[in-house]
């Protein structure tokens, strides 16, 4: 019998229950420059609301506030039920390391999703297939070589001629683990920060950068998303403002059959 190998995404994310306060540890595999993979810490951190035994419902947002830089190592999640009533929970979550001030603050809701009405009125984008669209091979960061990105439009070009005008900042790609990993809400919620930085796209460079602030909004449940069975969403991100050292970055994440999965909206710090 053949041993089952987990998945490097889930052996980042794995946290230890406690009573209120669990347990995890950064991953060199999902490292970014300065620190881990900011899609990844919020990922950990919505496992150990989806793994807490009072949790009840399905996540509908999670926001993160990154309050400082997060270390090598191990760390601690404070988890506490704030409120909750028939239909939501509201949780918050609070990551220290060593005993120090917050580095991470995480407000999130679960809901309880019943039958009822539905519409989408936004239309799935128009696009290349994924077996039709290269891989993006230039990878710098770890946490980056851990997902298979294809560009549709919109692929960086990191170090070209510069240009008497800012570039694009929007991007359409499809995002899947380099290993497929079928899809669920901490995939999701990891990519939806797997977005390169929008002002690498305008500035055709890397610059000094960082999340501060996102929230991501579910538009699925577990039910629905085990239906989908899917490995892989198409992405869309974008800009509209860049302005005093913060830019705004949002995104969509789609099934490749037409669901809209998952939103984002996050500031982010930048030097340029």
């Amino acid at each position: 019998m053949l041993a089952v190998t987990k998945h490097l995404f889930d052996d980042a994310t794995q946290v230890t229950a406690g009573d209120s306060r669990w347990q995890g540890r950064t991953s060199d595999d999902y490292w970014a420059f300065v620190g881990p993979f900011g899609g990844a810490t919020a990922a950990t951190m919505l496992r150990a609301l989806i793994e807490h035994p009072q949790r009840a419902g399905d996540p509908l947002s999670l926001t993160v506030n990154f309050c400082a830089p997060v270390a090598q190592g191990a760390f601690d999640l404070d988890v506490r039920l704030v409120k909750a009533n028939r239909s939501t929970q509201h949780w918050a979550v609070e990551m220290t390391q060593g005993g120090a001030d917050v580095a991470t603050l995480a407000t999130a809701v679960f809901a309880e999703r019943r039958p009822s009405w539905s519409h989408q009125p936004a239309q799935f984008p128009q696009t290349t297939a994924f077996e039709q669209t290269l891989s993006y091979a230039k990878v710098a960061a770890p946490w980056v070589k851990q997902y298979d990105f294809r560009f549709v439009e919109g692929e960086p070009k990191f170090g070209s001629s510069p240009q008497a005008a800012p570039a694009t900042a929007f991007s359409k790609l499809w995002i899947g683990d380099r290993v497929p990993r079928k899809i669920d809400a901490l995939s999701l919620m990891s990519m939806s920060d797997a977005f390169f930085g929008r002002v690498f796209h305008a500035r055709n460079e890397l610059v000094p950068f960082g999340t501060v602030s996102l929230t991501t909004y579910f538009h699925t449940d577990a039910q629905s998303l085990a239906a989908e069975n899917i490995t892989r969403v198409l992405a869309i991100a974008d800009a509209k403002i860049f302005h005093r050292s913060y830019g705004d970055q949002h995104g969509e994440l789609w099934s490749p059959e037409g669901r809209l999965l998952a939103t984002t909206t996050q500031i982010a710090y930048f030097k340029a």
